[in-house]
Order: C-alpha cells, then structure tokens, then sequence
C-alpha cells in the first residue's frame, strides 16, 4: 500500500478496470476517459476474457485430438469427468432437441469457472506488476495504472453473458413456437383470456426481461463483493495470510457453485423456450 495515501485509495484502485476511450484528442487511458460516458472499453476485462476463453478451447481441444480409449492422463480424465458432469445436467434438464445446448451448457460452466477462480490470485500481484510497467516502461504514476484481472467483477462481462443467454431464448422461442405461438405465451398467460392481454403481456415480459438480468446480476453481485473482501483482507497487515487462506478455502466452494448456477439457469430458460406449450 505505499503508492497509496489511504486504506479508500488502495480500495478504489484495485476495484477501477483498466479504460481505453477514443476522444477528440485519439485514444486515451483511465483517468482521461472519465468523462466520456458509455464509450469506454474496459480492457483489462477484454483482454483476461479472451485470454481464459483461449486457453479453456486449447486445453480441451489438445486433449480431444490426444484422447485415447485406454488408460486415460490426468488431464483426459479430468476433461471427460467435466463433460459427463455438463452432458448429465442437460440431459436432465433440458427438453428439447438441440446440438447446440450441451456445447453451450459446457463452454459457459468451463469459462465462467476459470474467470471466477482468478478471484483467489493475489490481489496486489497483477496490479503491483501493471504498475512496474507503467513506471518503468512509459514514465506513469502506478497509481495512474489500473489492472483488474477478474473478469467476472465487471458487470459488463456478466451482462455479455447474459444477453447472450437472452438472444438465445428468443432465438429458440420463435424456431420453436413461431411467431404466432410466441405471442400467445406472452398475452395469454398466467390469466387465458382476452380481456386480461394488458395485465398478461407486462407480467410475461417483466419475467422475460428479469432472467439476463438475474442471471448477469447474481453473478457479478457475489464475484464483485468476494474480490472486495479478498482487498480489506489484503489492508490489515501481518494477519492477512491466515484470513486470505481461510476466505480462499470456503471460495473453492463458492466459486465453481457460480458457475454452475449460471449454467444451469442458462439451461432452464432454453429448456422452457423450447417447450411447445
């Protein structure tokens, strides 16, 4: 904490993303992009995302092509472990018939594990080696350097996910139910009759729109406030290690139990787009 002048300064740093805006001036950073509005990119989420996602697809595309049908590694093991797990919870929950819900089902588990499980990484590392770079490499004030590498913390990641979801309950309501049938579903329910199609259509699309919502929300809501007690911990000195050890072991139980909710909510919501009825 000796960049920072208070224990709220070290707080806020470690929770402000990394900003990229386009101005009058070009592209600018962090503090010059405060006042651009929604046109800010937030890279360092950008950037952990994609890198995460990369390496998720190498990694099991490299033991898919290496697999064998005798005694597997560790790693076959592991992956074939994760993707009976995710193949045995759509087979239970979804309905319909789609290729394209178990590939989903197991890309959003695996993903959002592995951003989640950033969350138990050192919090002073990546920020303390952004700031050497920026000092020593362009001559920038590390307090001026921002690096959060918790993608899930930004709420912008978890609503990308979610409007995904969103884009695909829609996707699949119109294939299945065609337009006809959708909009039966939203005037005509909870209440079957014509004269209750005010009251049906705001009930069904408040439900409609409240599933990205929630599923964007609980995500980046307990991400959001476990990365903030990993950085009080981080503030109180000496006794950090015991309490960052102790928050970390109930975490390894938190984290994958995130992401396994989102996975399944995802499933549910295309399971009932694609019911008929």
């Amino acid at each position: 904490m000796a960049y920072y002048e208070t224990t709220q300064d070290y707080i806020n740093h470690h929770l402000t993303n990394a900003r990229m805006c386009s101005t009058d001036e070009g592209i600018v950073f962090n503090k010059a992009c405060e006042d651009v509005g929604f046109w800010v990119w937030h890279i360092d989420t950008i950037g952990w995302s994609a890198f995460i996602g990369i390496s998720f697809l190498f990694l099991f595309w490299r033991v898919g092509k290496k697999a064998t049908t005798g005694v597997p590694t560790k790693t076959q093991a592991f992956v074939e472990m994760v993707v009976e797990f995710v193949d045995d919870s759509v087979k239970s929950s979804f309905h319909g018939s789609s290729k394209l819900i178990a590939p989903l089902a197991l890309t959003i588990f695996v993903w959002v594990l592995l951003m989640n499980l950033t969350d138990l990484l050192p919090v002073d590392l990546f920020p303390w080696i952004a700031g050497m770079i920026g000092q020593y490499g362009f001559g920038m004030d590390p307090k001026d350097v921002y690096m959060k590498i918790v993608p899930t913390t930004d709420i912008n990641t978890t609503f990308a996910l979610s409007i995904g979801v969103f884009i695909l309950i829609i996707f699949y309501s119109l294939k299945i139910k065609g337009i006809k049938g959708f909009t039966k579903e939203l005037t005509m329910q909870p209440l079957n009759h014509w004269a209750f199609i005010p009251f049906n259509f705001v009930i069904e699309t408040v439900t409609l729109l409240a599933r990205p919502l929630s599923l964007s929300l609980r995500l980046f809501g307990n991400l959001y406030a476990s990365e903030l007690i990993f950085i009080l911990i981080a503030t109180i000195g000496y006794l950090q290690l015991p309490l960052h050890f102790a928050w970390s072991v109930f975490h390894i139980l938190v984290l994958p139990l995130q992401a396994f909710i989102f996975m399944m909510l995802t499933i549910v919501y295309l399971s009932l787009a694609c019911e008929e009825h």
